[in-house]
Protein backbone atom coordinates (compact mmCIF):
# COMPACT_ATOMS: atom_id res chain seq x y z
CA UNK A 1 0.00 0.00 0.00
CA UNK A 2 2.50 2.29 1.25
CA UNK A 3 4.57 1.85 -2.31
CA UNK A 4 1.43 2.97 -4.25
CA UNK A 5 1.28 6.46 -2.17
CA UNK A 6 5.32 6.97 -3.25
CA UNK A 7 4.81 6.25 -6.94
CA UNK A 8 1.70 8.94 -6.80
CA UNK A 9 3.74 10.75 -5.04
CA UNK A 10 6.15 10.62 -7.68
CA UNK A 11 4.03 11.01 -10.56
CA UNK A 12 2.79 14.25 -9.05
CA UNK A 13 6.59 15.20 -8.07
CA UNK A 14 7.04 15.14 -12.16
CA UNK A 15 3.64 16.93 -12.80
CA UNK A 16 4.58 19.58 -10.77
CA UNK A 17 8.07 20.02 -12.10
CA UNK A 18 6.60 20.01 -15.87
CA UNK A 19 4.13 22.70 -14.38
CA UNK A 20 6.95 24.58 -12.82
CA UNK A 21 8.51 25.03 -16.18
CA UNK A 22 6.73 26.26 -18.49
CA UNK A 23 8.03 25.74 -22.34
CA UNK A 24 7.80 28.62 -24.85
CA UNK A 25 4.36 28.60 -26.03
CA UNK A 26 3.37 28.96 -22.72
CA UNK A 27 5.69 31.76 -21.89
CA UNK A 28 4.75 33.46 -24.75
CA UNK A 29 0.66 32.74 -23.95
CA UNK A 30 1.48 34.89 -20.64
CA UNK A 31 2.89 37.47 -22.35
CA UNK A 32 0.35 37.92 -25.16
CA UNK A 33 -1.88 38.18 -21.50
CA UNK A 34 0.66 40.79 -19.91
CA UNK A 35 0.95 42.71 -22.73
CA UNK A 36 -3.67 43.62 -23.01
CA UNK A 37 -4.48 46.63 -24.75
CA UNK A 38 -5.62 47.91 -21.28
CA UNK A 39 -2.58 47.23 -19.80
CA UNK A 40 -0.24 48.52 -22.18
CA UNK A 41 -2.19 51.76 -22.09
CA UNK A 42 -2.69 52.09 -18.42
CA UNK A 43 0.90 51.13 -17.46
CA UNK A 44 2.94 52.35 -20.57
CA UNK A 45 0.87 55.60 -21.92
CA UNK A 46 -1.57 57.40 -18.65
CA UNK A 47 1.07 56.31 -15.59
CA UNK A 48 3.91 58.12 -18.06
CA UNK A 49 4.12 61.66 -18.54
CA UNK A 50 2.39 63.18 -21.99
CA UNK A 51 5.16 62.23 -24.72
CA UNK A 52 7.46 60.85 -22.53
CA UNK A 53 10.21 58.85 -24.86
CA UNK A 54 12.69 56.37 -23.62
CA UNK A 55 16.32 56.79 -25.37
CA UNK A 56 16.64 53.36 -26.97
CA UNK A 57 19.14 51.79 -29.50
CA UNK A 58 17.92 52.04 -33.45
CA UNK A 59 17.94 47.74 -33.78
CA UNK A 60 15.62 47.99 -30.22
CA UNK A 61 12.66 49.03 -32.47
CA UNK A 62 11.91 45.88 -34.18
CA UNK A 63 8.36 46.45 -35.94
CA UNK A 64 6.23 43.77 -38.04
CA UNK A 65 7.58 45.08 -41.22
CA UNK A 66 11.41 45.07 -40.19
CA UNK A 67 9.78 40.93 -39.81
CA UNK A 68 8.50 40.63 -42.84
CA UNK A 69 11.80 42.12 -44.51
CA UNK A 70 13.66 39.79 -43.12
CA UNK A 71 11.30 36.94 -43.87
CA UNK A 72 11.58 37.84 -47.72
CA UNK A 73 15.13 37.21 -47.10
CA UNK A 74 14.16 33.53 -46.14
CA UNK A 75 15.53 34.21 -42.45
CA UNK A 76 14.15 31.12 -40.33
CA UNK A 77 11.23 31.24 -37.90
CA UNK A 78 13.52 30.14 -34.92
CA UNK A 79 15.97 32.93 -36.16
CA UNK A 80 12.94 35.54 -36.31
CA UNK A 81 12.17 34.18 -32.61
CA UNK A 82 15.48 34.09 -31.19
CA UNK A 83 15.81 38.04 -32.55
CA UNK A 84 12.52 39.21 -31.19
CA UNK A 85 13.16 37.64 -27.29
CA UNK A 86 16.66 39.44 -27.51
CA UNK A 87 15.16 42.98 -28.68
CA UNK A 88 12.41 42.94 -27.11
CA UNK A 89 13.61 41.80 -23.63
CA UNK A 90 15.85 44.34 -24.30
CA UNK A 91 13.27 47.23 -24.65
CA UNK A 92 11.47 45.78 -21.80
CA UNK A 93 14.52 46.25 -19.69
CA UNK A 94 15.22 50.08 -20.98
CA UNK A 95 11.51 50.68 -19.54
CA UNK A 96 12.36 49.23 -16.54
CA UNK A 97 15.33 50.90 -15.87
CA UNK A 98 13.97 54.25 -16.48
CA UNK A 99 11.17 53.69 -13.36
CA UNK A 100 11.76 54.27 -9.72
CA UNK A 101 10.64 51.65 -7.61
CA UNK A 102 7.54 53.26 -6.50
CA UNK A 103 6.64 53.93 -9.96
CA UNK A 104 2.78 52.56 -10.46
CA UNK A 105 4.57 50.58 -13.77
CA UNK A 106 7.22 49.63 -11.85
CA UNK A 107 5.70 46.24 -10.56
CA UNK A 108 4.26 45.69 -14.19
CA UNK A 109 7.93 46.13 -16.14
CA UNK A 110 9.12 43.67 -13.61
CA UNK A 111 7.11 41.28 -14.31
CA UNK A 112 7.37 41.21 -17.79
CA UNK A 113 11.19 41.37 -16.98
CA UNK A 114 10.55 38.12 -15.03
CA UNK A 115 8.59 36.51 -17.76
CA UNK A 116 11.25 37.40 -20.60
CA UNK A 117 14.02 35.68 -17.90
CA UNK A 118 11.89 32.52 -17.89
CA UNK A 119 11.46 32.91 -22.04
CA UNK A 120 15.60 33.34 -22.02
CA UNK A 121 16.01 30.28 -20.23
CA UNK A 122 13.71 28.25 -23.17
CA UNK A 123 15.96 29.97 -25.57
CA UNK A 124 19.05 28.96 -23.87
CA UNK A 125 18.91 25.88 -25.27
CA UNK A 126 19.01 26.89 -28.28
CA UNK A 127 22.42 26.69 -30.45
CA UNK A 128 23.99 29.92 -31.60
CA UNK A 129 25.37 28.25 -34.94
CA UNK A 130 21.84 27.63 -35.87
CA UNK A 131 21.37 31.59 -35.99
CA UNK A 132 21.40 33.06 -39.76
CA UNK A 133 24.14 35.63 -39.82
CA UNK A 134 21.92 38.70 -40.23
CA UNK A 135 19.60 38.00 -37.12
CA UNK A 136 23.11 37.09 -35.10
CA UNK A 137 24.60 40.34 -36.28
CA UNK A 138 21.25 41.94 -35.04
CA UNK A 139 21.31 40.72 -31.90
CA UNK A 140 25.02 41.76 -31.30
CA UNK A 141 23.79 44.96 -31.89
CA UNK A 142 21.36 44.82 -29.31
CA UNK A 143 23.18 43.48 -26.70
CA UNK A 144 26.31 45.74 -27.17
CA UNK A 145 25.97 49.19 -25.68
CA UNK A 146 28.60 51.16 -27.88
CA UNK A 147 28.55 54.40 -28.82
CA UNK A 148 28.74 53.51 -32.72
CA UNK A 149 24.62 52.57 -32.30
CA UNK A 150 22.64 55.58 -33.61
CA UNK A 151 20.15 55.96 -30.80
CA UNK A 152 16.42 57.13 -30.78
CA UNK A 153 13.42 57.99 -28.87
CA UNK A 154 10.35 56.46 -28.43
CA UNK A 155 7.46 56.31 -26.95
CA UNK A 156 7.17 52.92 -23.97
CA UNK A 157 3.88 52.02 -25.02
CA UNK A 158 5.03 51.63 -28.48
CA UNK A 159 7.79 50.06 -28.22
CA UNK A 160 5.18 46.91 -26.09
CA UNK A 161 3.31 47.70 -29.16
CA UNK A 162 5.68 46.31 -31.36
CA UNK A 163 6.35 43.68 -28.89
CA UNK A 164 3.18 42.36 -29.19
CA UNK A 165 2.58 42.76 -32.84
CA UNK A 166 5.53 41.11 -33.82
CA UNK A 167 5.40 38.01 -31.15
CA UNK A 168 1.99 37.71 -32.70
CA UNK A 169 3.35 37.23 -36.13
CA UNK A 170 5.85 34.77 -35.24
CA UNK A 171 4.34 32.64 -32.77
CA UNK A 172 0.67 32.67 -34.22
CA UNK A 173 0.49 28.82 -35.79
CA UNK A 174 2.85 26.70 -33.19
CA UNK A 175 0.79 27.99 -30.10
CA UNK A 176 -2.32 28.38 -31.51
CA UNK A 177 -3.61 31.19 -29.06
Amino acid sequence: MQSGYAAILCVLAVLGLEAAAPGECELTRLLQDKLQYEMRLQYMKHYFPINYKVQVQYEEVLRPSNITRLRNRTVSEAALRYLWFHVSSQAVLRIHEVLPEKHPSWKYTQELCQLFDALGKEYSKYRQTDVETVVADLVKLVQSDGVESRRKAVRPKALLDNCLKVMQMLYRVPCEW
